[in-house]
């Protein structure tokens, strides 16, 4: 039995390797919000939310088959979080039988296996229950085959004959068993035998073979005997085991796969009681610029605030270069985070926080993002970002995006300017795209008046009386950032008036 509701091909790999920046990404993109938001207080749903958000999927084909996966889970969310706590239930019920076991020999072996089995069979039941009453609701190719599979695999007439197997092998009736003499009158091919079938008094005037009786203090005779018993029965409990293994594993899975589509769900609930939109992105194949939004929004500024969030439209398709200049404060460094988020959240096969987006799927996701000042640096700022940017360099490759927030603006602009220049046309070079948020006029002027085809240049807005509306524009950079807004927002006078007092 396979879940197959993560990949259609395979089971979800909660082992694979995080990508090297995956700390760069939860810092500078605040992924610990929306990890939260999604786990709900599951320790569990949030390392697998954790890792299905970091590592992405590789293809449109991929990301359609759990975006529709993920379209019934919202619709039939009820049905998703039972299924959900099935398992878990399962799981938690099996690992009371071995509590105070040593399973040192073939019969305990056998008599745990029993025991988990049993109440394996139970879920089973419930499970193929379920399958019978919502199938007709679900509609994807991941929940069609999986409930279909529990239809087929897990009938009633299987069922009975797992509870009579397993009613069998407490052997009610005694251990019923052949063997052959070896040289020395030794034992050799211990097999079990099924019992003839006999009521009680049958069994007992039953005079057809020899029999013994062992003294109730003869220990060593109940040791030969438990020796026999262990050679015969060696074969079902390893039989039974690696069954109870397999079923073990079945529920392993789809509890861990439903955990991310439970963990989509509670972040789904949260922003819908917010009134946010959300919508399923048109993922694009890989090597195809494509970045086109309506509407798009900082989900984990929705989830922290809890107020209204602008969102932002952007028309970006063919673009390997964003650069994004303006006013302080102005929503641009919200933007950024905003375009990260929705990448990773595509390629994990979720819904993003917009209207409608379109956006193609990446290699990877790199961010470099300006530090606050660390005490325990050893060298200054600038060699600090200099060194995440050699390391970013090692790792990043074609098809990458690359986000940068205020990049080398801890030297002088001059300087900073020359060095982002550099790199960026490098990583442009090297068919990486890059998303830039900067003040620096030198560096943003400088690409615009190249009038390069692959290049948009957004601005964040301003209003006359110094109002940000927190949406970005199509526009050429401007020699200002309008720090004297923040002056006299922090200082409740203008600049002007600070110098004459």
């Amino acid at each position: 039995m396979k879940v197959f509701l993560m990949h259609p091909d395979r089971d979800f790999d909660f082992e694979r390797e995080l990508p090297a920046n995956h700390e760069a990404l939860i810092q500078d993109l605040e992924l610990d919000t929306l990890l939260a938001t999604m786990a709900a207080g599951d320790r569990f749903m949030f390392d697998v939310s954790r890792r299905a958000l970091l590592v992405g999927l590789p293809d449109p084909e991929a990301i359609a088959y759990r975006q529709q996966v993920m379209t019934d889970c919202l619709e039939q969310a009820a049905v998703v979080r039972d299924l959900y706590t099935l398992a878990g239930e399962a799981l938690t019920a099996q690992k009371s039988v071995w509590w105070g076991l040593r399973n040192d020999s073939p019969r305990r072996t056998l008599s745990s296996a029993v025991q988990k089995m049993e109440l394996f069979s139970g879920f089973l039941r419930r499970l193929h229950a379920m399958a019978e009453e919502h199938a007709p609701k679900f509609s994807s190719p991941g929940f069609t085959r999986f409930f279909a599979m529990l239809r087929e695999e897990l009938d009633d007439a299987y069922l009975e004959v797992v509870d009579c197997q397993l009613k069998a092998l407490k052997f009610p009736g005694g251990t019923l068993m052949s063997a052959q003499l070896a040289g020395g009158n030794k034992g050799k091919a211990y097999t079990l035998r099924r019992p003839r079938e006999q009521g009680f008094l049958g069994r007992i005037f039953d005079r057809s073979g020899y029999s013994f009786t062992i003294p109730d203090r003869d220990v060593g005779g109940f040791n030969a005997l438990g020796t026999l018993e262990d050679r015969g029965t060696n074969l079902v409990a390893n039989a039974l085991a690696q069954s109870v293994d397999h079923v073990d594993g079945f529920f392993v899975m789809l509890r861990t796969e439903l955990a991310f589509y439970v963990a989509c769900l509670n972040v789904s609930e949260r922003l819908a009681e917010q009134g946010k939109p959300t919508t399923f992105p048109i993922p694009v194949a890989r090597g195809e610029r494509a970045l086109s939004a309506r509407g798009l929004y900082d989900v984990c500024l929705a989830l922290t605030t809890g107020q209204r969030v602008v969102g932002n439209d952007v028309d970006a398709d063919g673009k390997s270069l964003v650069m994004i200049t303006g006013a302080n404060q102005g929503g641009k460094s919200t933007f950024l985070r905003s375009v990260g988020l929705a990448q990773l959240m595509t390629q994990c096969g979720m819904f993003v926080g917009a209207q409608s987006l379109r956006v193609n799927v990446c290699e990877g996701v790199f961010t470099h993002y300006k530090r606050e000042e660390d005490e325990t640096m050893e060298s200054g700022k600038l060699d600090e970002e200099l060194a995440r940017m050699s390391a970013i360099a090692s790792h990043v490759t074609a098809d990458c995006i690359l986000l940068c927030n205020e990049s080398f603006a801890s030297t002088n602009e001059r300087e900073g300017s020359q060095i982002a220049r550099q790199v960026v046309r490098a990583l442009l070079d090297e068919g990486v795209e890059v998303v830039f948020v900067t003040h620096m006029f030198d560096l943003a002027d400088g690409f615009h008046r190249q009038k390069l085809d692959t290049a948009l240049f957004l601005r964040a807005g301003r209003g006359d009386d110094g109002e940000r509306s927190y949406k970005l524009s199509p526009g050429a950079p401007l020699p200002t950032s309008y720090g004297e807004d923040s002056y006299r927002k922090v200082f409740g006078a203008s600049v002007e008036t600070a110098q004459a007092n």
